[in-house]
């Protein structure tokens, strides 16, 4: 099992290039589709989960689930429980996840500015 390094130095240290970098590590986290899609969806809002899921068409319980832990883990979504009866959870971005909607938003911007050319290479490629 390999260790991974924590960042010692100043962020710019970071070799994102090494095996061993722990900043290597968020890549996979924030860039599966479920992830993206809650960040999205999220935005400048505060969401109860069955929000999100309702957001989220097509995400189940679990998965949502898992990733939404995972974006708290990495800091990127806090997570609220109200001591009510049933317990209310809420979900809002944190200012690195606030960040990160920026690079989101670029992103769902060029699938959409692309998607007539990659649904025809995709005919093109499977016919």
């Amino acid at each position: 099992m390999v260790t991974k390094q924590l960042l010692k130095g100043p962020p710019e240290d970071a070799d994102l290039r090494r095996a061993d970098s722990l900043a290597r590590e968020i890549f996979p986290d924030v860039a599966n589709k479920w992830a993206l899609l809650i960040i999205e969806a999220l935005g400048e809002r505060t969401l109860r989960f069955s929000e999100l899921r309702n957001e989220v068409e097509g995400v189940s319980h679990k998965m949502l689930t898992q990733n939404l832990r995972m974006l708290e883990r990495n800091g990127l979504v806090d997570r609220t429980v109200h001591p009510t009866v049933p317990p209310r959870v809420e979900y809002t971005l944190t200012e690195p996840g606030r960040a990160l909607r920026t690079a989101v938003d670029v992103i769902c911007g060029w699938t959409h500015q692309h998607l007539r050319h990659i649904e025809s290479a995709r005919g093109r490629f499977d016919a």
